[in-house]
């Protein structure tokens, strides 16, 4: 036969199997977990706990654990409130093996975060990264200690933004992060990571005996809260009593109001006797801005509402349906103060 053009049967160049690609897929996968997990490990801690409770007869010793990890170099720890509430002694045991008692900087059960320091050389820290950038969908891996297993690792993606969910305190917790990275008894207080290595939020919770369904603190929040508890030692909480929902704003809107942001706050639900009961919001109103200042997520409004703004008459700007409105509000003192 003559020479001619190759037929289309010919192999000159090895094609990839769909086997060949699933592998291919899953070493980037691997890679991209493991690399973030040996960034955060070292900065990954235990917490053993000991607690007293009053019993018919006398007191009882109660032992308890949890994570946290390590966000300043001299030794600032951030962890759950439920981990380190109300304990007579803590001990902090590091991933090299050293062992630290720990004292406790500043807890806020009302947000479930808390702070503890450990005096301690050479420690390495984790960076908080902006959690208004997660999207669902987005690789996530959550780091602890689960029932003793120390750094352990486990890996998922978000599952949902902007949840709500009660602290032990009773408050309402806002802008909750969803994620399937499975967690147990002991992950509370561990960093939930993305795949760059910067911690995205503080695993708190799961859902029993669901599978698959487990929350985080997003890291706004936790960097807020944890720069007050190292300052201060506690938070002086304004509270206006209403649970809201980050929600995007319809460009009519935007363009027709001028507003600087394409995010509110809507108001999913409002307290009796709140002072948002009271300034006349409603259900279904969307937040825009607090004196002036735009607002475009509920962590923009807990920053406004810590502190000096308690107890000082303020306007409150919402839609309600395509009318701008100006509101009349006075924050109160968070109750659990």
């Amino acid at each position: 036969m003559g020479s001619g053009a190759p037929s289309a049967t010919s192999k000159d160049v090895d094609t990839p199997t769909a086997g060949q690609d699933d592998s291919v897929l899953l070493d980037a996968y691997s890679r991209t977990v493991v690399s973030a997990a040996a960034r955060v490990a070292p900065a990954v801690v235990n917490i053993d706990v000991k607690q007293r409770v009053n019993v018919q007869r006398g007191t009882r010793e109660l032992s308890g654990n949890g994570s946290g990890f390590i966000i300043t170099p001299d030794g600032f720890i951030l962890t759950n409130s439920h981990v380190v509430h109300a304990a007579n002694s803590i001990t902090v045991n590091l991933p090299d093996g050293r062992e630290y008692p720990a004292q406790v900087t500043g807890d806020d059960p009302d947000t479930d975060l808390a702070v503890i320091r450990i005096d301690a050389p050479q420690l390495i820290h984790v960076r908080l990264a902006d959690s208004e950038n997660l999207r669902v969908g987005q690789l996530v891996i959550a780091i602890g200690n689960p029932l003793g297993f120390q750094a352990s690792v486990t890996a998922g993606v978000i599952s949902a933004l902007g949840r709500s969910m009660h602290a032990q305190s009773g408050r309402l917790i806002d802008n909750i992060v969803q994620t399937d990275a499975a967690l147990n008894p002991g992950n509370s207080g561990g960093p939930l990571v993305n795949s760059a290595g910067e911690v995205v939020g503080v695993n708190t919770a799961m859902i029993r005996p669901a599978q698959g369904i487990c929350f985080a603190i997003a890291s706004n929040t936790a960097r807020l809260v944890a720069g007050w508890l190292i300052r201060d030692g506690r938070i002086r909480r304004g509270y206006i009593g209403v649970a809201g929902q980050n929600v995007p704003i319809h460009r009519r809107i935007i363009r027709f109001y001028r507003l600087p942001l394409e995010t509110g706050v809507l108001v999913v639900s409002i307290e009796k006797n709140s002072p948002a009961e009271r300034a006349g919001l409603r259900e279904g109103d969307l937040m825009v801005a607090f004196n002036g200042q735009p607002i475009g997520s509920v962590h923009d409004l807990h920053k406004i509402l810590v502190g000096e703004q308690i107890g000082v008459s303020a306007s409150l700007t919402v839609i309600r349906h395509t009318e701008k409105l100006e509101l009349s509000i006075l924050p109160a003192e968070s109750r659990s103060e």
